[in-house]
Protein backbone atom coordinates (compact mmCIF):
# COMPACT_ATOMS: atom_id res chain seq x y z
CA UNK A 1 0.00 0.00 0.00
CA UNK A 2 1.49 3.39 -0.75
CA UNK A 3 -0.46 6.47 -0.63
CA UNK A 4 0.13 10.13 -1.58
CA UNK A 5 -1.76 13.52 -0.16
CA UNK A 6 -2.29 17.15 -0.35
CA UNK A 7 0.29 18.02 2.55
CA UNK A 8 1.69 16.15 5.24
CA UNK A 9 2.37 18.82 8.35
CA UNK A 10 0.04 21.27 8.28
CA UNK A 11 1.93 24.66 9.03
CA UNK A 12 -1.32 26.37 9.88
CA UNK A 13 -1.18 24.86 13.30
CA UNK A 14 1.34 25.78 15.98
CA UNK A 15 4.26 24.14 17.25
CA UNK A 16 2.92 21.13 14.65
CA UNK A 17 6.09 19.84 13.26
CA UNK A 18 6.96 16.56 14.10
CA UNK A 19 9.98 16.66 17.52
CA UNK A 20 12.37 14.45 19.17
CA UNK A 21 10.76 15.71 22.20
CA UNK A 22 7.81 13.94 21.01
CA UNK A 23 5.90 10.89 22.43
CA UNK A 24 3.93 8.64 20.52
CA UNK A 25 0.74 10.25 22.09
CA UNK A 26 2.26 13.60 21.25
CA UNK A 27 2.65 12.60 17.72
CA UNK A 28 -0.28 11.38 16.72
CA UNK A 29 -1.81 14.45 18.20
CA UNK A 30 -0.45 16.60 16.14
CA UNK A 31 -0.57 14.10 12.95
CA UNK A 32 -4.32 14.38 13.64
CA UNK A 33 -4.77 17.64 13.41
CA UNK A 34 -3.03 17.81 10.01
CA UNK A 35 -4.89 14.43 8.59
CA UNK A 36 -7.59 16.27 9.36
CA UNK A 37 -7.09 19.37 7.13
CA UNK A 38 -5.42 17.34 4.41
CA UNK A 39 -6.68 14.93 2.04
CA UNK A 40 -5.53 11.65 -0.38
CA UNK A 41 -4.79 12.48 -4.33
CA UNK A 42 -3.74 8.77 -4.95
CA UNK A 43 -3.80 5.69 -3.90
CA UNK A 44 -1.40 2.89 -4.90
CA UNK A 45 -2.27 -1.15 -4.38
CA UNK A 46 -0.31 -3.99 -5.22
CA UNK A 47 -0.90 -7.60 -4.96
CA UNK A 48 0.97 -10.23 -4.67
CA UNK A 49 0.23 -13.92 -5.44
CA UNK A 50 2.32 -16.68 -5.30
CA UNK A 51 2.04 -18.51 -8.68
CA UNK A 52 4.32 -21.19 -8.43
CA UNK A 53 7.24 -22.46 -5.72
CA UNK A 54 9.45 -19.31 -6.59
CA UNK A 55 7.74 -16.76 -8.10
CA UNK A 56 5.57 -14.05 -7.17
CA UNK A 57 2.95 -12.84 -9.82
CA UNK A 58 1.77 -8.56 -8.84
CA UNK A 59 -0.79 -6.93 -10.48
CA UNK A 60 -0.54 -2.71 -9.35
CA UNK A 61 -3.17 -0.44 -9.40
CA UNK A 62 -3.29 3.17 -8.87
CA UNK A 63 -6.79 4.56 -7.36
CA UNK A 64 -7.21 8.39 -7.81
CA UNK A 65 -9.54 9.38 -5.06
CA UNK A 66 -11.89 12.30 -4.42
CA UNK A 67 -13.96 13.40 -1.42
CA UNK A 68 -17.81 11.97 -2.35
CA UNK A 69 -19.63 15.11 -3.55
CA UNK A 70 -23.11 13.58 -2.59
CA UNK A 71 -24.15 14.07 1.05
CA UNK A 72 -25.38 16.76 2.80
CA UNK A 73 -22.29 18.52 3.60
CA UNK A 74 -19.61 19.74 1.16
CA UNK A 75 -15.90 18.50 2.17
CA UNK A 76 -13.52 20.80 2.82
CA UNK A 77 -9.67 20.23 2.71
CA UNK A 78 -6.39 22.03 2.44
CA UNK A 79 -3.37 21.81 -0.01
CA UNK A 80 0.37 22.42 0.96
CA UNK A 81 2.02 24.01 -1.76
CA UNK A 82 5.20 22.11 -1.47
CA UNK A 83 3.35 18.80 -1.51
CA UNK A 84 1.86 19.65 -4.65
CA UNK A 85 4.85 20.94 -6.24
CA UNK A 86 6.24 18.05 -5.24
CA UNK A 87 3.92 15.96 -6.85
CA UNK A 88 4.19 18.21 -9.59
CA UNK A 89 7.85 17.22 -10.41
CA UNK A 90 7.43 13.98 -10.92
CA UNK A 91 4.12 13.91 -13.01
CA UNK A 92 1.16 13.78 -11.04
CA UNK A 93 -1.75 13.93 -13.33
CA UNK A 94 -4.33 16.84 -11.31
CA UNK A 95 -6.66 16.95 -13.79
CA UNK A 96 -7.25 13.29 -13.23
CA UNK A 97 -7.77 13.89 -9.45
CA UNK A 98 -10.24 16.68 -9.64
CA UNK A 99 -12.39 15.36 -12.60
CA UNK A 100 -11.81 11.54 -12.41
CA UNK A 101 -11.40 10.91 -8.50
CA UNK A 102 -12.84 7.89 -6.71
CA UNK A 103 -15.33 8.97 -4.29
CA UNK A 104 -15.37 7.88 -0.74
CA UNK A 105 -16.73 8.10 2.79
CA UNK A 106 -16.25 6.59 6.22
CA UNK A 107 -18.91 5.10 8.37
CA UNK A 108 -20.25 8.48 10.19
CA UNK A 109 -20.52 10.10 6.48
CA UNK A 110 -22.46 7.16 5.31
CA UNK A 111 -24.60 7.09 8.42
CA UNK A 112 -25.67 10.93 7.06
CA UNK A 113 -26.17 9.87 3.73
CA UNK A 114 -28.01 6.80 4.17
CA UNK A 115 -30.84 8.77 6.60
CA UNK A 116 -31.25 11.81 4.13
CA UNK A 117 -31.85 9.41 1.35
CA UNK A 118 -34.78 7.99 3.48
CA UNK A 119 -35.78 11.29 4.56
CA UNK A 120 -35.36 12.18 0.73
CA UNK A 121 -33.25 15.64 1.64
CA UNK A 122 -30.23 14.40 -0.40
CA UNK A 123 -28.02 16.70 -2.29
CA UNK A 124 -25.19 16.85 -4.33
CA UNK A 125 -22.39 19.70 -3.42
CA UNK A 126 -22.06 21.14 -7.01
CA UNK A 127 -21.71 24.18 -6.56
CA UNK A 128 -19.45 25.47 -9.19
CA UNK A 129 -20.47 27.12 -12.32
CA UNK A 130 -19.14 24.70 -14.14
CA UNK A 131 -21.48 21.70 -12.96
CA UNK A 132 -24.77 23.90 -12.72
CA UNK A 133 -24.31 24.88 -16.60
CA UNK A 134 -24.09 20.80 -17.41
CA UNK A 135 -27.14 20.23 -15.35
CA UNK A 136 -29.18 23.29 -16.55
CA UNK A 137 -28.13 22.50 -20.40
CA UNK A 138 -29.42 18.81 -19.80
CA UNK A 139 -32.42 20.11 -17.97
CA UNK A 140 -33.54 22.65 -20.80
CA UNK A 141 -32.51 19.56 -23.71
CA UNK A 142 -35.21 17.76 -21.38
CA UNK A 143 -37.86 19.93 -20.92
CA UNK A 144 -37.93 21.10 -24.62
CA UNK A 145 -38.34 17.89 -26.04
CA UNK A 146 -40.62 16.29 -23.51
CA UNK A 147 -43.58 18.37 -24.81
CA UNK A 148 -43.78 17.13 -28.14
CA UNK A 149 -42.60 13.30 -27.87
CA UNK A 150 -44.87 10.36 -26.99
CA UNK A 151 -44.94 7.29 -24.56
CA UNK A 152 -41.92 5.38 -25.11
CA UNK A 153 -39.82 7.95 -27.09
CA UNK A 154 -35.88 8.56 -26.01
CA UNK A 155 -33.53 11.15 -26.37
CA UNK A 156 -29.95 10.78 -25.42
CA UNK A 157 -28.61 13.01 -22.73
CA UNK A 158 -24.29 13.09 -23.52
CA UNK A 159 -21.18 14.24 -22.18
CA UNK A 160 -22.22 13.62 -18.83
CA UNK A 161 -19.42 13.20 -15.67
CA UNK A 162 -19.00 11.09 -12.41
CA UNK A 163 -21.94 12.60 -10.10
CA UNK A 164 -23.71 14.01 -13.35
CA UNK A 165 -24.88 10.93 -14.46
CA UNK A 166 -26.76 10.40 -10.54
CA UNK A 167 -27.50 13.83 -10.15
CA UNK A 168 -29.57 14.60 -13.59
CA UNK A 169 -31.18 11.54 -13.03
CA UNK A 170 -32.54 12.03 -9.72
CA UNK A 171 -33.48 15.79 -10.55
CA UNK A 172 -35.57 15.00 -13.66
CA UNK A 173 -37.04 12.17 -11.40
CA UNK A 174 -38.42 14.54 -9.02
CA UNK A 175 -39.45 17.46 -11.35
CA UNK A 176 -41.35 15.36 -14.43
CA UNK A 177 -43.48 12.06 -13.19
CA UNK A 178 -43.50 10.94 -16.86
CA UNK A 179 -39.65 10.20 -17.68
CA UNK A 180 -37.76 7.51 -16.77
CA UNK A 181 -34.12 7.71 -16.85
CA UNK A 182 -31.24 4.89 -17.51
CA UNK A 183 -27.74 5.23 -17.73
CA UNK A 184 -25.80 4.11 -20.78
CA UNK A 185 -22.32 4.26 -19.60
CA UNK A 186 -20.26 6.22 -22.13
CA UNK A 187 -20.66 9.33 -20.12
CA UNK A 188 -25.09 9.20 -21.63
CA UNK A 189 -27.41 8.82 -20.23
CA UNK A 190 -30.91 7.96 -22.05
CA UNK A 191 -34.18 9.56 -21.21
CA UNK A 192 -37.84 8.19 -21.84
CA UNK A 193 -41.35 9.60 -21.93
CA UNK A 194 -43.52 6.64 -20.00
CA UNK A 195 -46.93 7.07 -18.62
CA UNK A 196 -47.04 7.99 -14.64
CA UNK A 197 -48.75 4.39 -13.76
CA UNK A 198 -45.34 2.99 -15.97
CA UNK A 199 -43.04 4.71 -13.82
CA UNK A 200 -44.44 3.72 -10.41
CA UNK A 201 -43.61 -0.21 -11.80
CA UNK A 202 -40.21 0.63 -12.50
CA UNK A 203 -39.60 2.82 -9.53
CA UNK A 204 -37.57 0.38 -7.56
CA UNK A 205 -37.66 -2.74 -9.63
CA UNK A 206 -35.02 -4.38 -10.99
CA UNK A 207 -34.74 -1.86 -13.94
CA UNK A 208 -33.79 1.15 -11.43
CA UNK A 209 -30.49 2.24 -11.14
CA UNK A 210 -31.61 4.80 -9.02
CA UNK A 211 -32.15 2.96 -5.55
CA UNK A 212 -31.03 3.98 -2.43
CA UNK A 213 -28.88 1.16 -2.09
CA UNK A 214 -27.24 1.56 -5.45
CA UNK A 215 -26.17 5.28 -4.73
CA UNK A 216 -24.87 4.51 -1.30
CA UNK A 217 -22.51 2.01 -3.57
CA UNK A 218 -21.99 4.49 -5.64
CA UNK A 219 -21.29 7.58 -3.27
CA UNK A 220 -19.02 5.08 -1.60
CA UNK A 221 -16.78 4.42 -4.00
CA UNK A 222 -13.34 3.33 -2.76
CA UNK A 223 -14.51 2.31 0.24
CA UNK A 224 -16.50 -0.86 -0.84
CA UNK A 225 -12.85 -1.93 -1.87
CA UNK A 226 -11.42 -1.13 1.69
CA UNK A 227 -13.97 -2.68 2.87
CA UNK A 228 -12.95 -5.72 0.94
CA UNK A 229 -9.19 -5.47 2.17
CA UNK A 230 -10.63 -5.49 5.76
CA UNK A 231 -12.33 -8.58 5.54
CA UNK A 232 -9.64 -10.64 3.69
CA UNK A 233 -6.81 -9.88 6.61
CA UNK A 234 -4.42 -9.96 4.47
CA UNK A 235 -0.98 -8.82 5.59
CA UNK A 236 -0.81 -5.13 4.92
CA UNK A 237 2.47 -4.05 3.63
CA UNK A 238 3.85 0.17 4.06
CA UNK A 239 6.79 2.15 4.22
CA UNK A 240 7.20 4.81 7.05
CA UNK A 241 3.22 4.04 7.20
CA UNK A 242 2.05 5.59 9.99
CA UNK A 243 0.19 8.75 8.00
CA UNK A 244 -1.25 5.87 5.50
CA UNK A 245 -2.95 4.26 8.21
CA UNK A 246 -4.06 7.46 9.69
CA UNK A 247 -5.79 8.62 6.52
CA UNK A 248 -7.14 4.94 5.98
CA UNK A 249 -9.07 5.11 9.22
CA UNK A 250 -10.19 8.74 8.98
CA UNK A 251 -11.26 8.46 5.08
CA UNK A 252 -12.45 5.23 4.83
CA UNK A 253 -13.75 3.77 8.32
CA UNK A 254 -14.11 6.39 11.01
CA UNK A 255 -13.26 10.14 12.22
CA UNK A 256 -9.70 9.75 14.26
CA UNK A 257 -10.52 9.15 17.41
CA UNK A 258 -8.84 11.67 20.41
CA UNK A 259 -6.98 8.81 21.47
CA UNK A 260 -4.00 7.17 20.82
CA UNK A 261 -4.74 4.11 22.28
CA UNK A 262 -8.45 3.85 20.70
CA UNK A 263 -6.62 4.34 17.30
CA UNK A 264 -4.02 1.69 17.78
CA UNK A 265 -6.50 -0.88 18.67
CA UNK A 266 -8.69 -0.03 15.79
CA UNK A 267 -6.11 -0.50 13.21
CA UNK A 268 -5.12 -3.86 14.63
CA UNK A 269 -8.84 -5.38 14.59
CA UNK A 270 -9.17 -3.82 10.97
CA UNK A 271 -5.69 -5.01 9.74
CA UNK A 272 -4.69 -7.97 12.37
CA UNK A 273 -1.04 -7.92 10.53
CA UNK A 274 1.02 -4.56 9.52
CA UNK A 275 4.67 -4.67 8.16
CA UNK A 276 6.16 -1.60 8.02
CA UNK A 277 9.38 -2.10 5.55
CA UNK A 278 11.18 0.72 6.80
CA UNK A 279 11.69 -0.95 10.27
CA UNK A 280 12.38 -4.30 8.06
CA UNK A 281 15.13 -2.41 6.33
CA UNK A 282 16.98 -0.71 9.45
CA UNK A 283 17.51 -4.28 10.71
CA UNK A 284 18.81 -5.40 7.48
CA UNK A 285 21.24 -2.46 7.39
CA UNK A 286 22.09 -3.50 10.93
CA UNK A 287 22.48 -7.55 9.98
CA UNK A 288 24.01 -7.38 6.20
CA UNK A 289 26.82 -5.17 5.01
CA UNK A 290 23.55 -3.09 3.76
CA UNK A 291 24.75 0.54 2.36
CA UNK A 292 22.81 3.32 4.17
CA UNK A 293 20.17 4.66 2.15
CA UNK A 294 17.07 6.62 2.77
CA UNK A 295 14.24 6.49 0.08
CA UNK A 296 12.53 3.45 -0.92
CA UNK A 297 13.08 3.03 -4.38
CA UNK A 298 17.54 3.57 -3.11
CA UNK A 299 16.42 0.49 -0.99
CA UNK A 300 15.11 -1.40 -3.81
CA UNK A 301 17.58 -0.68 -6.15
CA UNK A 302 20.37 -1.73 -3.58
CA UNK A 303 18.50 -5.16 -3.17
CA UNK A 304 18.52 -5.74 -6.80
CA UNK A 305 22.24 -4.99 -7.96
CA UNK A 306 23.61 -6.05 -4.15
CA UNK A 307 25.14 -9.71 -4.10
CA UNK A 308 23.92 -9.48 -0.03
CA UNK A 309 23.31 -13.47 0.09
CA UNK A 310 26.03 -15.13 -2.04
CA UNK A 311 25.41 -18.68 -0.33
CA UNK A 312 21.67 -19.20 -0.24
CA UNK A 313 19.09 -19.94 -2.29
CA UNK A 314 18.08 -16.72 -5.15
CA UNK A 315 15.65 -14.50 -3.81
CA UNK A 316 12.25 -15.42 -5.54
CA UNK A 317 11.17 -13.92 -8.84
CA UNK A 318 8.75 -11.13 -8.67
CA UNK A 319 7.13 -10.74 -12.11
CA UNK A 320 4.75 -7.74 -13.01
CA UNK A 321 1.23 -8.76 -14.41
CA UNK A 322 1.17 -8.37 -17.77
CA UNK A 323 -1.09 -4.87 -17.75
CA UNK A 324 1.35 -3.69 -14.97
CA UNK A 325 4.38 -4.00 -17.18
CA UNK A 326 5.02 -0.12 -17.62
CA UNK A 327 6.74 -0.61 -13.77
CA UNK A 328 8.99 -3.00 -15.28
CA UNK A 329 9.74 -0.84 -18.27
CA UNK A 330 10.50 2.35 -16.10
CA UNK A 331 10.90 3.73 -12.58
CA UNK A 332 7.70 5.72 -11.50
CA UNK A 333 8.83 7.27 -7.95
CA UNK A 334 6.02 8.85 -6.18
CA UNK A 335 2.98 7.39 -8.04
CA UNK A 336 1.50 5.65 -5.39
CA UNK A 337 1.20 1.83 -7.49
CA UNK A 338 4.50 2.11 -8.06
CA UNK A 339 5.72 2.56 -4.34
CA UNK A 340 2.87 0.12 -3.35
CA UNK A 341 4.80 -2.39 -6.17
CA UNK A 342 8.35 -1.47 -4.54
CA UNK A 343 7.15 -2.09 -1.01
CA UNK A 344 5.93 -5.44 -1.70
CA UNK A 345 9.30 -5.99 -3.45
CA UNK A 346 11.67 -4.99 -0.89
CA UNK A 347 9.71 -6.89 1.85
CA UNK A 348 9.95 -10.28 -0.14
CA UNK A 349 13.97 -9.50 -0.70
CA UNK A 350 14.47 -8.19 2.41
CA UNK A 351 12.80 -10.77 4.17
CA UNK A 352 14.76 -13.62 2.59
CA UNK A 353 17.73 -12.20 2.90
CA UNK A 354 16.77 -12.07 6.64
CA UNK A 355 16.28 -15.80 6.46
CA UNK A 356 19.32 -16.26 4.80
CA UNK A 357 21.06 -15.24 7.65
CA UNK A 358 19.27 -16.56 10.46
CA UNK A 359 20.10 -20.09 10.05
CA UNK A 360 23.25 -22.50 9.83
CA UNK A 361 21.02 -24.90 7.88
CA UNK A 362 20.80 -24.74 4.32
CA UNK A 363 17.19 -22.74 3.52
CA UNK A 364 14.93 -24.57 0.97
CA UNK A 365 15.09 -23.70 -2.52
CA UNK A 366 11.39 -22.09 -2.37
CA UNK A 367 10.91 -20.58 0.78
CA UNK A 368 6.65 -20.19 1.81
CA UNK A 369 5.61 -17.06 2.77
CA UNK A 370 4.75 -18.03 6.37
CA UNK A 371 8.69 -18.79 6.85
CA UNK A 372 9.09 -15.51 5.89
CA UNK A 373 6.52 -13.83 8.29
CA UNK A 374 7.90 -16.02 10.95
CA UNK A 375 11.54 -14.41 9.93
CA UNK A 376 9.95 -11.45 10.43
CA UNK A 377 8.29 -11.34 13.51
CA UNK A 378 10.03 -8.92 15.76
CA UNK A 379 8.81 -6.72 13.29
CA UNK A 380 5.08 -7.12 12.60
CA UNK A 381 2.91 -4.38 13.79
CA UNK A 382 5.61 -2.46 14.56
CA UNK A 383 5.51 1.16 12.57
CA UNK A 384 8.62 3.05 12.14
CA UNK A 385 8.55 6.14 14.53
CA UNK A 386 10.08 9.79 12.73
CA UNK A 387 12.60 11.39 14.56
CA UNK A 388 10.76 10.71 18.14
CA UNK A 389 11.43 9.11 21.63
CA UNK A 390 10.51 5.43 20.28
CA UNK A 391 11.80 3.57 17.02
CA UNK A 392 8.33 2.62 16.07
CA UNK A 393 4.96 2.31 17.36
CA UNK A 394 4.14 -1.46 18.34
CA UNK A 395 -0.08 -1.78 16.82
CA UNK A 396 -0.37 -5.47 18.70
CA UNK A 397 0.75 -3.93 22.24
CA UNK A 398 2.48 -1.34 24.76
CA UNK A 399 5.21 0.62 22.88
CA UNK A 400 8.69 0.89 24.47
CA UNK A 401 9.49 3.46 26.86
CA UNK A 402 10.27 6.87 25.47
CA UNK A 403 14.68 7.27 25.18
CA UNK A 404 15.67 10.57 23.95
CA UNK A 405 18.99 11.21 22.71
CA UNK A 406 21.72 12.99 24.40
CA UNK A 407 20.36 16.57 25.01
CA UNK A 408 22.23 20.13 26.10
CA UNK A 409 20.90 23.09 27.94
CA UNK A 410 21.14 26.45 27.36
CA UNK A 411 21.12 29.07 30.36
CA UNK A 412 20.36 32.10 29.03
CA UNK A 413 21.90 35.59 30.55
CA UNK A 414 20.99 39.24 29.88
CA UNK A 415 18.97 38.11 26.81
CA UNK A 416 15.63 39.10 27.90
CA UNK A 417 12.47 37.50 26.07
CA UNK A 418 14.38 34.75 23.96
CA UNK A 419 11.68 32.43 22.81
CA UNK A 420 12.25 28.54 21.58
CA UNK A 421 12.40 30.03 17.78
CA UNK A 422 15.02 32.11 18.46
CA UNK A 423 17.30 29.45 20.15
CA UNK A 424 16.60 27.46 16.68
CA UNK A 425 17.65 29.85 14.79
CA UNK A 426 20.85 30.19 16.70
CA UNK A 427 22.38 26.66 16.72
CA UNK A 428 20.44 25.38 12.93
CA UNK A 429 23.77 26.29 11.66
CA UNK A 430 26.21 24.09 14.08
CA UNK A 431 23.30 20.83 13.89
CA UNK A 432 19.47 20.54 13.30
CA UNK A 433 18.51 20.96 16.94
CA UNK A 434 14.95 20.11 18.49
CA UNK A 435 13.90 23.16 21.28
CA UNK A 436 12.35 23.40 24.25
CA UNK A 437 11.60 26.29 26.92
CA UNK A 438 12.64 24.46 30.56
CA UNK A 439 12.12 27.43 32.31
CA UNK A 440 11.98 31.09 32.17
CA UNK A 441 16.22 31.17 31.24
CA UNK A 442 16.94 27.34 30.64
CA UNK A 443 16.35 25.70 26.99
CA UNK A 444 16.69 22.08 26.45
CA UNK A 445 17.82 21.29 22.93
CA UNK A 446 17.67 17.44 20.90
CA UNK A 447 19.44 16.05 18.28
CA UNK A 448 19.87 12.57 16.72
CA UNK A 449 23.71 13.62 16.79
CA UNK A 450 25.10 16.96 18.36
CA UNK A 451 29.03 18.20 17.52
CA UNK A 452 30.95 18.78 20.60
CA UNK A 453 32.06 22.03 18.66
CA UNK A 454 28.50 23.33 20.01
CA UNK A 455 30.00 23.27 23.64
CA UNK A 456 33.33 24.38 22.61
CA UNK A 457 32.29 27.54 20.91
CA UNK A 458 29.35 28.54 22.92
CA UNK A 459 31.83 28.46 26.26
CA UNK A 460 32.50 32.10 26.28
CA UNK A 461 29.49 33.19 24.90
CA UNK A 462 28.23 36.81 26.61
CA UNK A 463 24.26 35.81 26.76
CA UNK A 464 24.55 32.07 26.35
CA UNK A 465 26.00 28.83 28.27
CA UNK A 466 25.41 25.44 26.55
CA UNK A 467 26.25 22.36 28.68
CA UNK A 468 25.38 18.53 28.35
CA UNK A 469 21.63 18.21 30.22
CA UNK A 470 21.77 16.11 33.86
CA UNK A 471 18.51 15.59 34.92
CA UNK A 472 19.11 16.22 38.81
CA UNK A 473 21.11 19.53 38.48
CA UNK A 474 19.03 21.39 35.43
CA UNK A 475 15.24 19.69 36.03
CA UNK A 476 12.78 22.17 37.18
CA UNK A 477 10.80 19.56 39.18
CA UNK A 478 14.21 18.13 40.99
CA UNK A 479 15.42 21.69 41.92
CA UNK A 480 12.11 22.00 43.45
CA UNK A 481 11.88 19.15 45.98
CA UNK A 482 15.54 19.97 46.35
CA UNK A 483 13.98 23.20 47.26
CA UNK A 484 11.00 22.14 49.67
CA UNK A 485 13.29 19.51 51.19
CA UNK A 486 15.63 22.53 51.74
CA UNK A 487 13.31 24.72 53.69
CA UNK A 488 11.62 21.64 55.75
CA UNK A 489 15.02 20.30 57.07
CA UNK A 490 15.36 24.46 57.90
CA UNK A 491 12.52 24.51 59.52
CA UNK A 492 12.71 21.12 61.31
CA UNK A 493 16.50 21.96 62.18
CA UNK A 494 14.92 25.48 63.57
CA UNK A 495 12.35 23.49 65.59
CA UNK A 496 14.67 21.03 66.89
CA UNK A 497 17.05 24.15 68.36
CA UNK A 498 14.29 26.23 69.67
CA UNK A 499 12.81 23.12 71.51
CA UNK A 500 16.33 22.81 72.77
CA UNK A 501 16.82 26.11 73.95
CA UNK A 502 13.49 25.77 76.02
CA UNK A 503 14.41 22.88 77.51
CA UNK A 504 17.44 24.20 79.10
Amino acid sequence: LDMEFTGLHSTFLQNNEPSLFDSPAERYAKARQSVQRFTLVQLGLAIFSKENSNKYVVHSYNFFLFPSTLGIRDVEFTLSASSIQFLSHYGFDYNKFLKDGIPYMNEVQEKILRQHLLAGTWKVCSTNNADRDVLKKAIDEVTSWITAAKEEDTMILQDLNGYHILEIQLILRQALENVWTEPLGDKKVMVKKVSPEHRQLLENSSYDHCQNKLILLSARGFTNLFQILVKAKKPLVGHNMLMDLMHLHDKFYRPLPESYEEFKRNIHNLFPVIIDTKTVTKSVQKKCLFPRVSSLLEVYAVLCSSNLNPKGPPCPVIALASGCSRYAEKQSPHEAGYDAFLCGSVLLMSAHLLLCRSTDDAVEADPSFSQYLTVLAEHVNKVNFIRGGVSSINFSGEDAPCRHPPALVVHVRGWPGLTERQIYQEFKAQCRFDVRRLSKNQFILLSNKYKQLVLRDYRHHPHLQVSVYRHWRHSPSVNCLLQISGIVALWSLLAFALGGARSC
